[in-house]
């Protein structure tokens, strides 16, 4: 019985020949990038709970106690009302502190912070986060360090990715979560 073996990449400069594995086998490379990948998924999960966790009860990083959403502030009235910038600064001001925009913000924080750290729903995740970061993008634009690029575009596609890769499979539910029969029959909730 033979066992179907399948060629690793080509060999960079100062490296041995390619070694051969068997198909379906988990490289240490794969093992690694699927590592990586749940720690940025996982980190960026922290990074939407945080935000959602100090705007929420005023933790003293960026939102104060007396303007914690709890205390009656606002968690959007600050940065668009103050921060905004550019082409789209009206439209900020506009909205800003506006009850709809601060729930629709709040519950798109912790719900994008759930299925990250979670790795459930990193498709319906990357789109929403990608959307929210590409709108606080435009807050303030031209962005301060760059003329066109920032942290936020970078992690809405880092967010892309991760949803493309199954980032959820490792270090999350996200395997189990693929089996459930709403999920199998609507693969976008995957």
């Amino acid at each position: 019985m033979t066992t179907m073996m399948a060629l690793r990449h080509p060999p960079v400069a100062g490296e041995t020949a390619p070694t051969a594995a068997p198909v379906g086998a988990e490289t240490a490379a794969r093992r690694a990038t699927r590592y990586v990948f749940a720690g940025i998924r996982l980190a960026l999960g922290w990074t939407f709970l945080w935000a959602f966790l100090d705007k929420t009860l005023g933790l003293g990083h960026a939102t104060e106690s007396k303007a914690a959403w709890i205390n009656g502030g606002s968690p959007t009235k600050g940065f668009l009302a103050f921060g905004a910038e550019g082409p789209f600064q009206g439209f900020y001001h506009g909205i800003a502190g506006t009850a709809w925009a601060d729930v629709l913000f709040m519950v798109g924080l912790a719900a994008i912070a759930v299925a990250l750290l979670a790795g459930i729903g990193l498709r319906v995740a990357a789109v929403a986060g990608g959307l929210l970061y590409v709108l606080m993008w435009t807050v303030v634009l031209p962005p301060e360090n760059n003329p066109v690029l920032d942290e936020h575009l970078v992690n809405a596609a880092l967010l892309a990715g991760l949803a493309l890769v199954g980032a959820g499979d490792t270090w999350g539910l996200g395997r189990i979560w693929a089996r459930l029969p709403i999920v199998r029959r609507q693969p976008w909730l995957r």
